[in-house]
């Protein structure tokens, strides 16, 4: 009888550090997205969940630890999002357009994360093969894939280095809405995913097809 209690009552444990973490995860999200990473404090992420700040560490280290976990959840919430869209979608140019806007969304909709993303870990010596590069490289996978995909089945021209395209498209991105995320004006993600989209599968076109493709015939 006390051997099947034993279980049971690790699970319990389990389940409540679990949700322990999940909490001092939301509330530090919340403090990083309010206050920035340097102004954001262990001992406030404490007090908005009616903890000690000790506490706290007896789960992550430190706040640089708390930052890169807030990170990861959010670019696994992410995977899921992309995952659910591409599912419902089978031609090729909408998959592409799907994967840009819902990039800009991301930014429209997180510019507070996309900043920290940016500004505190980028350009660390540690992000290059972490967990959170990882995560990073896996995101932008979704692109590579799609013009891999484009390119076995005749859509999209062989000669243009799939990585460079993702290069492009992504590094355009961040060029694009960096004055958005500083607070300056709006950002349209229709509009903009649209002329992204449209650009990139125009260049991205077999040469026969480019050929007769009537934005490369329109007389000037």
């Amino acid at each position: 009888m006390a051997a099947a209690r034993k279980p049971a009552r690790t699970h319990a444990i389990r389940r409540a550090r679990a949700q322990r973490v999940d909490e001092i995860l939301v509330s530090a999200r919340d403090v990083f997205c309010e206050k920035g990473y340097d102004a954001a404090s262990v001992a406030e992420i404490a007090a908005r969940i009616g903890v000690v700040e000790g506490l706290v560490y007896k789960y992550f280290s430190t706040k640089r630890e708390l930052l890169l976990q807030v990170l990861e959840r959010w670019y696994d919430e992410l995977f899921g999002d992309t995952e659910r869209a591409l599912a419902g979608i089978s031609d090729r140019r909408a998959r592409v357009r799907m994967l840009v806007r819902h990039h800009l969304r991301a930014v429209r909709d997180y510019p507070q994360l996309c900043k920290l993303m940016f500004r505190e870990v980028q350009g660390e010596s540690g992000y290059h093969g972490s967990s959170l590069h990882a995560r990073n490289r896996r995101y932008t996978q979704y692109l590579v894939d799609e013009i891999e995909a484009g390119q076995r089945d005749g859509s999209f021209r062989a000669d243009i280095p799939p990585r460079l395209v993702r290069d492009l498209v992504y590094g355009g991105i961040e060029h694009a809405t960096w004055h958005y995320l500083r607070g300056r004006g709006s950002l349209d993600i229709d509009r903009l995913a649209e002329q992204i989209t449209s650009l990139l599968c125009e260049g991205l076109l077999p040469r026969a097809a480019a050929a007769m493709s009537p934005v490369r015939n329109k007389p000037r």
